[in-house]
């Protein structure tokens, strides 16, 4: 990981300073926790607590939805089927591609996407309550620049 100047790199890229690494992962392996223990809590997999929180705001192709979770089409096909069965996703046709099928929540999962988003949120706020007003405010600009 570290060297003695305390960053670690990879090929071609900037060094990226250890504390920072580290850091970067305790965070992520705590939020994955978090929200593996709600998505069992509701007996979904991670995968799909992913796919209701991506469905929450848009109504994707299943092409996009596939690429939204960087899995095969396949595979988002039988990830849908399970949801739908619990009555959670509907499949509709595409109005502006015949060939093509939407996605989108019904209201069974529009009331669990919101009261799911209350969990994490009660878990997360213990986080990041350790934080003022404006560092949370810094750290979602931070945090948005880094995803965008």
């Amino acid at each position: 990981m570290g060297t003695d100047t305390g960053t670690t790199s990879g090929t071609g890229a900037e060094a990226v300073p250890a504390e920072l690494l580290d850091n970067l992962a305790m965070t992520s392996f705590t939020v994955i926790a978090l929200l593996s223990r709600t998505a069992a809590e509701h007996d979904m997999s991670l995968t799909q607590f992913r796919m209701l929180a991506i469905l929450r705001d848009r109504t994707p192709t299943m092409a996009e939805l596939a690429g939204f979770l960087g899995l095969e089409r396949s595979s988002v096909s039988g990830l849908i089927d399970r949801v739908a069965r619990r009555g959670l996703v509907r499949r509709t046709a595409s109005r502006s591609d015949g060939r093509a099928v939407q996605v989108s929540l019904t209201d069974d999962g529009h009331r669990l996407a919101g009261q799911v988003r209350a969990e994490v949120a009660g878990l997360i706020g213990p986080l990041i309550g350790t934080l003022t007003g404006a560092e949370q405010r810094r750290l979602t600009q931070l945090l948005g620049k880094m995803l965008a």
